[in-house]
């Protein structure tokens, strides 16, 4: 038995050691353990569980994608003040379709006269 007993404590040794290097980090083959370099462009697997997720943490946006929300709502904003008529080119429309609904009432207007004067010489030859 105490040859069993032995063998017994030796394996509890090693799953003991094995399992502290596993928590260290592994050995490296050639110059890898000599030079430290930390590589940027390497992509480490990111394989989260669903219990261990942040959910208050918030992801920063990239520069790309925040530009593009601003010029989502600038442009929002803009057509916002557009409807309002505050921006110089709403004016400017406006002032435009004022001139055409005046031009436009003129010409009816001058319509109805040369009708009516039409109507008068119609009138005038009959009698």
């Amino acid at each position: 038995f105490p040859q069993v007993e032995a063998e017994h404590e030796e394996d509890e040794r090693s799953e003991e050691s094995e399992e502290e290097s596993d928590g260290e980090t592994e050995k490296r083959k050639g110059t890898e353990g000599i030079i430290e370099i930390e590589n940027p462009n390497l992509v480490k697997p990111k394989n989260v569980k669903a219990k261990n997720v942040d959910i208050e943490k918030t992801t920063e946006l990239s520069r790309r994608e925040r530009e593009e929300i601003e010029k989502q709502q600038a442009h929002e904003r803009y057509m916002r003040l557009q409807e309002q008529g505050k921006t110089e080119q709403a004016r400017k429309d406006l002032d435009r379709l004022a001139l055409i609904r005046q031009q436009r009432a003129e010409a009816a207007k001058k319509r109805e006269e040369e009708k009516a004067a039409k109507e008068q010489k119609k009138l005038e030859a009959r009698k």
